[in-house]
């Protein structure tokens, strides 16, 4: 991309960021001077980011915590919490030894991941593509029913993916720049930004081929780059193709050069894509981004004290799936630290106190999410399978296996109750633990 064009997105930033930490102060009495002051934090602490100034983004993210009083850490959205029944079995091994099998026509059905298609005409971010990918590929490693078959299919949408990539030309799993297409959240936020930047005279600075490949600072690309990323870098743990280890790493490049933005959970998932592009390549740059950016992007919104302590304070992130979103990219990180690292202990901590947070309410009350959750537990049980004290002292074994009753319930009931990703892992994960 031309220096002229990099100078204008720099200069656009400002202008273009979605900060959802602007609006946890909404409920100050004065609306004029919550305004004012919700604008003068939100802009302290871009300015803070891209400054890397972590004492700045402290002090930033305090003042807010001291205006948001008891609110800070509640969601914006009420939990809903569902009950484990209490005749609630697990998947028998043999039922998970089907693997997708019973689910390959649905998803030839719902497929419209093809090279060639028009990204203007779709109705869904490659996110979803990258959890069929990561189902699959957990399906073959395991050796499920139908193992050959899931490998091909996730060779088949990899090939989606890096067609993608490679017409945006950016380095980056691209957004399809899509309007009013769909009604679902992610292709409405998509379309208030693509928008924006045609009011502003900057659209051709982030589409190209028909998709964006630059967010101007807001961030949100960051979450289908991520995904998308570590499911081709777990497929090319099972291939060994060099195509799938160039496009991951692409992938996790262009994340490393991505500015922090606002919004504690879309940085998150650059942590977790970096610390598995280190785990991938032994190359310490990732590592070291994947740090950085947990440090300022993601551990500050975390409240560690109260009675919401572990929750991330502000509203959006306060919510059950983008907490376990964090989590997931935490125990990443956690699992490719050396133990002498520096500032693994405060990753360690951080991790501990929100998975404690939420496992508790999971074991107690009921599940309040389902997806993430159980990405996150499986790696956090995964990484910490010798560690007793740690998945006792989180409650994650418990929370964990009160998640896999109520999947395992919905199954046994003819339900869909993961997405093809975290079915597939779930699956992997009853086989290693029936041998």
């Amino acid at each position: 991309m031309p220096n002229e064009s990099r100078m204008d997105l720099g200069s656009s930033r400002m202008r273009f960021t979605f900060s959802l930490f602007a609006g946890i102060l909404l409920s100050l009495t004065d609306c004029s001077r919550a305004d004012e002051r919700k604008n003068s934090l939100a802009e302290a602490l871009t300015r803070a980011m891209e400054a890397n100034d972590l004492a700045a983004i402290r002090a930033t993210v305090a003042e807010a915590r001291a205006h948001l009083g008891d609110k800070a850490g509640n969601p914006e959205v009420a939990d809903e919490f569902r009950p484990v029944p209490r005749d609630a079995r697990l998947l028998t091994r043999e039922k998970a030894q089907l693997g997708l099998t019973p689910h390959f026509a649905q998803l030839e059905k719902l497929r419209w991941w093809n090279v060639g298609v028009d990204p203007t005409k779709l109705t869904a971010p490659l996110r979803g593509v990258g959890s069929v990918i990561a189902g699959n590929v957990s399906a073959a490693r395991a050796k499920l029913d139908g193992a050959e078959r899931s490998l091909s299919m996730a060779k088949d949408a990899a090939d989606f993916l890096i067609w993608a990539q490679e017409q945006a030309g950016a380095g980056c799993y691209p957004f399809p720049a899509a309007r009013g297409t769909s009604k679902a959240r992610a292709m409405q936020v998509a379309t208030r930004f693509l928008e924006k930047a045609e009011k502003a005279g900057t659209l051709h600075t982030v589409v190209r081929n028909g998709w964006a490949f630059d967010d101007l600072g807001e961030g949100g690309m960051q979450f289908d780059n991520g995904e998308c990323g570590v499911a081709m870098f777990d497929l090319h743990d099972l291939t060994k193709e060099t195509r799938h280890l160039d496009s991951a790493r692409s992938a996790a490049d262009w994340a490393l050069a991505r500015p922090l933005c606002t919004n504690w959970n879309y940085n998150s998932f650059s942590v977790r894509l970096l610390a598995r592009a280190f785990t991938a390549t032994n190359d310490a740059k990732y590592l070291d981004a994947a740090v950085q950016k947990a440090r300022l992007g993601v551990l500050p919104g975390q409240l560690t004290d109260g009675p919401r302590a572990g929750r991330w304070m502000d509203a959006h992130n306060a919510r059950p799936a983008y907490h376990y979103i964090m989590m997931c990219a935490l125990a990443q990180l956690a699992a490719v630290m050396p133990p002498s690292h520096a500032h693994r202990a405060e990753v360690l901590h951080s991790l501990s106190l929100g998975l404690a947070a939420r496992n508790a309410e999971m074991v107690t009350r009921g599940v309040m999410n389902k997806d993430h959750a159980m990405e996150a537990l499986l790696l956090v049980h995964r990484t910490f399978a010798n560690d007793e004290a740690f998945l006792r002292e989180t409650k994650s074994a418990e929370a964990l296996r009160a998640l896999s009753l109520l999947v395992s319930d919905q199954a046994h009931h003819g339900q869909s109750p993961l997405s093809p990703g975290d079915w597939g892992q779930f699956l992997e994960f009853i086989i290693q633990s029936a041998k």
